[in-house]
């Protein structure tokens, strides 16, 4: 079986890493040849995240060399699409696809479509309001990251559904170091665009920081987020692929605060299934898949309100037992669900249905 990965990414963007880059060592064991088309590719990445800007020029490339990967289609079995083949563009290439071409698959992670539905752009959302919409009925099957993106898909009416969860590879993680000589540590993971979060709950930081003298480490903030937290020993460390599991490692709680708005409903918990990877227990707001991972796994604690982020950083600071326990559950979570080892067998029925037995060596 052959199939185009069409990425939205190179191996620096994370949704296209984690979704499907971090997959292909597996699918090759199972017979599976996969090509990928990158559209934004390293260049593009690297201005991106250095200067907050994105590089018109750059941009204008990588649409084209995509643009020229779509006249190989008819060499694969199967398409398999991260979100949409051109960011702000109407559906007519997958309407194409459709018709012309191998069956495609279409990946979400995230609540792209409120890109679009949502824009404060009153053309964007006339014109493309319902871009992904088309999408997702055009496709042969939707891959969902959760409930939310699968209930859009479904009203959309899109003819298969699976909900398959971005996981952590397992054996990458190990358990948390030994903390218990050390002063305790909260520990956030993301990017500058989600810093707001930890922002909002400042205080609650500030008060259980003063109660057991424990330090605040953000992975991925901005320096200036430092500022924003006043009277709390707040440590930032830049992101790399190569160093976060160590900083997990390093974490007696791990958090995820959001508010409750579309954009939210439609994450995937991903930082979340991090932290329980390591056997690190975590709080977390109660929007959108946070309260399948947390409750359904009891791994740690849900806070709606400052109080309650109080509260539970108090429970989980001051009771090392219950540390342990909500670690060890979370752990046992991902080695049964959360880990490719479990997905890539998801991810085999859904193509192999696709094609037929005669294309599958499953």
């Amino acid at each position: 079986m052959k199939i185009l990965l069409l990425s939205k990414y190179s191996r620096l963007g994370a949704s296209s890493r984690l979704r499907y880059l971090q997959y292909i060592p597996y699918l090759e064991k199972s017979g599976v040849e996969v090509v990928v088309n990158s559209l934004f590719d390293d260049v593009y990445l690297k201005h991106l995240y250095s200067s907050g800007k994105r590089p018109v020029f750059r941009s204008i490339y990588c649409y084209l060399v995509r643009f020229f990967a779509l006249f190989t289609v008819r060499k694969y079995d199967v398409i398999l699409i991260e979100k949409e083949v051109f960011p702000y563009f109407p559906a007519t290439v997958e309407r194409l696809l459709r018709v012309f071409a191998p069956p495609y698959v279409v990946d979400y992670d995230d609540a792209i479509f409120h890109n679009y539905d949502l824009s404060s752009n009153s053309l964007i959302r006339k014109i493309l309001g319902r871009k992904i919409d088309v999408v997702m009925r055009n496709a042969r099957c939707v891959i969902a990251g959760n409930d939310y993106l699968a209930n859009r898909a479904t009203a959309a009416g899109a003819k298969d559904v699976v909900v398959v969860p971005t996981v952590v590879d397992k054996s990458r993680y190990l358990a948390k170091r030994d903390a218990s000589s050390q002063s305790l540590v909260i520990g956030w993971i993301g990017s500058p665009s989600t810093q707001k979060y930890v922002v909002a709950i400042r205080q609650a930081l500030l008060k259980v920081c003063d109660e057991f003298g424990a330090r605040v480490i953000l992975m991925g903030a901005t320096p200036e987020i430092v500022d924003e937290l006043p009277g709390i020993a707040v440590e930032v460390r830049p992101w790399s692929e190569d160093s976060e599991v160590d900083f997990i490692r390093q974490l007696d709680v791990g958090i995820m605060p959001l508010v409750d708005g579309p954009w939210e409903k439609g994450k995937c918990g991903y930082k979340l299934i991090q932290y329980m990877a390591s056997g690190v227990p975590v709080v977390a707001s109660p929007v959108g898949v946070n309260i399948e991972i947390v409750n359904g796994n009891q791994c740690g604690l849900l806070a709606d309100s400052p109080a309650e982020w109080e509260s539970s950083l108090l429970k989980l600071l001051g009771n090392a037992d219950q540390r342990l326990h909500y670690g060890r559950a979370g752990r046992a979570a991902v080695e049964n669900t959360y880990t490719l080892h479990v997905q890539v067998l998801a991810l085999n029925k859904i193509f192999c249905g696709i094609v037929g037995k005669k294309k599958c060596s499953l």
